[in-house]
């Protein structure tokens, strides 16, 4: 089982950027998980998780997403204080390596899961101190699978959107969008 994978990470396009991806998640999840084996010192243990987290927060966000996917995702503020989200997705015609896509994908929304039932540990134990390192890390994992899964259904849609305008006339895409709103708004 162990040379399987290690034979799927090998056939990685960027084996570096997965590792990292994969290496700040592990190391946040064991340092938490294990770390007062090692030491008793709270407060150690929540600065190293925190540490962790936002290193692979900004590591998905900024580097793994872009070179594993082809996605990449940011917050901007408006002049009148708004939030707005931008999507960035690849060329369509990149080929994403299926082997990084599953990895990421899979890492991405079961690390969510395994907080949140971390937090759920937490909770039966009244462990309430550790809860809040387990809603950090529960905020920011969620933070990242919802804005790749947003980015991309916008890439998706934008794909289609494009390709749509590229083989339609206009008259065909105003019926089709047309008969799509009447349904959706009941008209």
């Amino acid at each position: 089982m162990a040379e399987e994978n290690a034979l799927r990470f090998s056939l990685s396009s960027h084996p570096v950027a997965l590792g990292f991806f994969l290496g700040f998640r592990l190391a946040a999840l064991l340092t938490y998980i294990f770390g007062l084996i090692f030491t008793n010192n709270f407060v150690l243990i929540f600065i190293i998780v925190i540490l962790l987290l936002a290193a692979d927060f900004w590591n998905t966000k900024n580097v793994t997403g872009r070179l594993l996917v082809g996605l990449r995702w940011w917050n901007e503020s408006s002049s009148n204080g708004d939030s707005i989200w931008v999507f960035e997705s690849a060329d369509p015609q990149r080929l994403i390596n299926g082997t990084d896509s599953r990895f990421f994908w899979t890492v991405l929304y079961s690390t969510p899961v395994v907080w949140g039932l971390l937090a759920f540990l937490a909770i039966l134990k009244f462990e309430l101190i550790w809860l809040s390192l387990v809603i950090i890390a529960v905020i920011l994992s969620s933070t990242n699978a919802m804005a790749f899964t947003r980015c991309d259904r916008f890439g998706k849609a934008s794909g289609i959107a494009n390709s749509m305008f590229a083989r339609s006339s206009r008259g065909l895409v105003q019926r089709v969008a047309g008969g799509l709103i009447s349904r959706v708004y009941g008209g």
